[in-house]
Formats: structure tokens, sequence, C-alpha cells
């Protein structure tokens, strides 16, 4: 392999040759363009090639991250922005033990609300999963840039520089050992809905074979709203100017726009994919049972106690009220007595955490298994995270550290603690087997969802048995999670 012979090997790509670095056994390539700096004229405009370049570009550092805000409620704060030497934040990373192989690619798409994130996290550092796989990261536009609805310019932007990240990746994966017609997306949180979204867009199909979705959120909107929404911050912000509209976010209550924006207001996050009928035709669960990607095999699955990070983030836990809950049942549950009698012993704090778990994660993930008309896995995450002394349970995200296998540093420690037991490194170990697996078309370990509902809980001792969530399941049977409107009568 030239892995062991050259300390710093060179790679043609289609825009021009790139020089990587070797880390341990593994070729490392970091910050390389799959597409022109988003500035100036192109800004808000889709995509564009990146120049060719005549030298020998050094892709020893992650390019510049993408412009954003912090996301609201989640205490996490946007990674230390690399300076910017020209290429611009779409940019793509490569992890590969093998240059000459041709081994199936596995490609991660960031989460954070739509709003944040950054493939130079060091949570998503790809060199574990690369042992079996050639793993491929890249930034895509957030927030305004990405997501925001403006006149003029076309919708769902970020989801644009997904599919060129995607284009990139056939083109390429080749020269880093990779196999091109051996693709898997994977994704969690925003990173989920984008994998959704890119199971319903005609643009993204054949640009991969197999994908990951690690917590689906349910929002999706209309161009109505997302306008109306964009617009809100604007004014808020002063104009358009992009540390203005970032610092807006930064003080935005969504609640307070419930009147306007309905169910949306109950989210986390301002920003999420338009429906806007050409970029994103259909929400992504009226396009599977549609047949759209039925070619596409699917894993998909939520953790269990979805919202308590969130529940902590808002500074609740402890202090819901049984008018609290009351609200939060009639704005998102389908039936809110149902609810009730469903769970008759759960306090309203646990009604409070179980509805919005229900709504922003847990069933879009659950029905997005069962609205796929191809071959369906699915998995619940139950494995209480030890870290805050265990208050936050198998939440929102507990599941990435062990996903990549990166179970240390802040992020991880968040979650997991400081020092990983020998629990969290095997199920760390047996995630990562069965995602690999999964990626060379083995399948994950695990029988196909179907009509039994079977499900992989993963926890100390991961177990196969029917979906575990099947109260819930039964109570949001009749709803489809539509794309979410501007109320009637609002002015944006």
């Amino acid at each position: 392999m030239r892995v062991l012979t050259d300390r710093r090997p060179v790679v043609p790509t289609s825009h021009g040759q790139v020089r990587g670095t070797v880390e341990g056994d593994l070729v490392v390539f970091r910050g390389i363009p799959f597409a022109a700096p988003p500035v100036g004229d192109l800004r808000f405009a889709a995509p564009q090639p990146p120049r060719e370049w005549a030298d020998v570009l050094d892709a020893s550092a992650f390019g510049p991250i993408p412009a954003q805000a912090e996301v609201p409620s989640s205490a996490v704060a946007p990674p230390p922005n690399p300076p910017d030497d020209g290429r611009g934040c779409l940019t793509a990373n490569v992890w590969t033990s093998d240059l000459s192989g041709r081994r199936p690619v596995m490609v991660w798409i960031y989460g954070g609300g739509y709003l944040a994130g950054s493939s130079a996290d060091p949570g998503y550092d790809g060199a574990a999963l690369a042992e079996e796989v050639v793993v491929v990261t890249f930034n895509y536009r957030v927030g305004a840039e990405g997501f925001g609805q403006l006149a003029g310019a076309p919708a769902n932007r970020g989801l644009l520089d997904q599919v060129a990240a995607l284009k990139w990746v056939r083109d390429n994966a080749a020269a880093f050992g990779g196999d091109p017609e051996q693709v898997t997306i994977f994704g969690q949180s925003a990173g989920a809905g984008a994998v959704a979204a890119l199971l319903a867009m005609p643009r993204a199909a054949g640009l991969f074979q197999r994908a990951i979705a690690q917590s689906v959120p349910g929002t999706f909107v209309s161009p109505e709203l997302a306008a109306d929404v964009l617009a809100t911050i604007e004014a808020k912000a002063g104009g358009t100017e992009t540390a203005a509209l970032t610092a807006a976010v930064d003080k935005l209550d969504l609640r307070e726009y419930v009147d306007r924006w309905g169910t949306f207001a109950y989210g986390v996050s301002p920003y999420a994919p338009v429906v806007d009928g050409d970029v994103l035709p259909a929400t992504p669960w009226q396009a599977l049972r549609d047949g759209a990607s039925r070619d596409v095999e699917l894993i998909v699955g939520h953790t269990r106690d979805e919202f308590r990070k969130m529940l902590a983030g808002r500074g609740l836990r402890g202090r819901v009220t049984a008018e609290m809950a009351a609200d939060a049942l009639a704005a998102l549950a389908p039936d809110a007595e149902a609810c009730r009698a469903a769970f008759p012993e759960a306090t309203p704090e646990e009604l409070y955490e179980l509805v919005h778990s229900d709504w922003l994660f847990r069933m879009p993930s659950a029905h997005l298994a069962r609205d796929h008309t191809g071959r369906t896995f699915c998995y619940e995450f139950v494995l209480e995270a030890p870290g805050n002394g265990g208050a936050l349970g198998a939440c929102h995200g507990a599941d990435v550290a062990l996903t990549f296998g990166n179970l240390t540093g802040p992020l991880a420690e968040k979650m997991l603690g400081p020092q990983p037991n020998a629990e969290l490194i095997a199920v760390s170990a047996a995630m990562r087997a069965a995602w690999t697996a999964f990626a060379r078309g083995e399948g994950p370990g695990w029988g196909e969802f179907g009509e039994t509902g079977t499900t992989w809980v993963i926890d100390a001792d991961p177990i196969v048995r029917s979906y575990p969530e099947q109260a819930s399941a039964n109570l949001w049977a009749g709803h489809d999670f539509p794309c979410l409107p501007l109320r009637e009568g609002s002015l944006s």
C-alpha cells in the first residue's frame, strides 16, 4: 500500500491533485473543495464547481466552517473556525486505509438544527470507521445561507450542497480507494433530516445505494412559512449581513410566534428543509410512500429519551407544570386525551418530554421506517449516557460518539463522562460493526422492520425485539408529518 511508503501521498481529483497525510495506518485528506466558495454573488446561489488548481493542494487541514449560530437549548458552541485561504467552506475530508483498494464509502452529514455544524468537529473524525470503509465528511451551508427562503434564490441550498458533495464522491471515490457504486450516506438529527430529504430528491437519485438516518426530525416547511421565518430574523437583524442574522437567531424565541408558525414554533431551530416542489418535491414520508428510493436500503432509528437534553438545556428539568404539559399535548399530540390514557402513570414532566420526543424525532423516524418501500432496518438506542451523572438518559445525540468510536473529547465527555467504560467501548464496537457491515451490503445483523416491527435495541447487551415504542406508534399511526404551513391570515 502507498500508505506505508509515502508519508505525504498525492492523489488526483477531478479538479486537481491533493496531498494528504499519513496518520497511523490511514491516509487522511482534509479541506478538499467540492464547490466554489459561496461568497459574493454565490452566497445565496446553488453550489458551483470549484476552480481547477494547477499546483498540488495541501489537504492537511480542515477548511473554514460555514457561517452559523449556536443551536438554541443545546449548549453546543460552534467549533473554532480555521482561517480561509480562499478555498471556501464547501470542502470534503477523506479517511482511507488503502488508496489502491475498492472499499465501500460512508458519507457523513452532520446535524445542528440546520443552523450549525461542521465537518471539522473532532467528534466526526473518521479514523475508527475507516478501518473497514472509506469515510467522507463534508461541510454544507446552514442557517440563512443554507435554508433561508429568499425570493429569487433556489430553496434548500444546504441540500444542494450535499448533492454537490455526493457528486464529488461519485467522481472521485476511486482515487481514494473507494467504490463509487457502494456509497452509504449517514447522518444524525438535522443530518438525518437531510438523509430523509435526499431519499426524496430526484437530484440525489443514484448517488448513494444505502442510507442511515439517526433521529430524523419531523419538521419540513412550506415556502411561505420559511419566508416568514427569514423575514422575521431579518427584521431583528436589521438586514441580511451574516453576522447580524446569526446573532438574531441566537436571541430568537420561537414560542413567541406560535400564532403565525403553529407547531413549528415548538421546535428547536428556525430553519428546516423547504418543500418547494422543485429541489424537494414532497415530504420524505410522502415521497417514500410513493416509491421514491425503493432501491435504497435504509437503517433508521432514534434514541429513547430524545428530548431530555433539550429539556435540560432550557432549564426545565423539575419545573414542568401540569399546564405546560397540557399545552404541549394540545399542540403536538394527535389526540391529547388518548396520549394521557396511554401513559396513565406519567407525570406532567414525563408527558411533556414524551410528546416532544415523539413529535420531534421518535415518530418521524418510526414513520420513515414504516413508509419506506425498500429494505428497511430499525433500531432504538436505549443505553443511558453516563455523563452529567446519568441525568440525560438515552438522550438526543448520545449515539453519535459511539457511531464514530470517538469516546473522548469535550462533546463526548458531556454525554459519556470523562473516561469511557468497557460497556461504552463494547457498544460502540457493535454499532460500528453493524453500520460498516450494512455499508458493505451484508445487512446490519438483524431482521428487516417489516410488519413485525423487528428492532435492534441498543443497550449494554443489545437485543432484537419488536418495536419498543409501539404505544406511541399506535397514537401517531394516522399522522403523516405534513409540510408545516404558515398559519392562514399571517403576514410575512
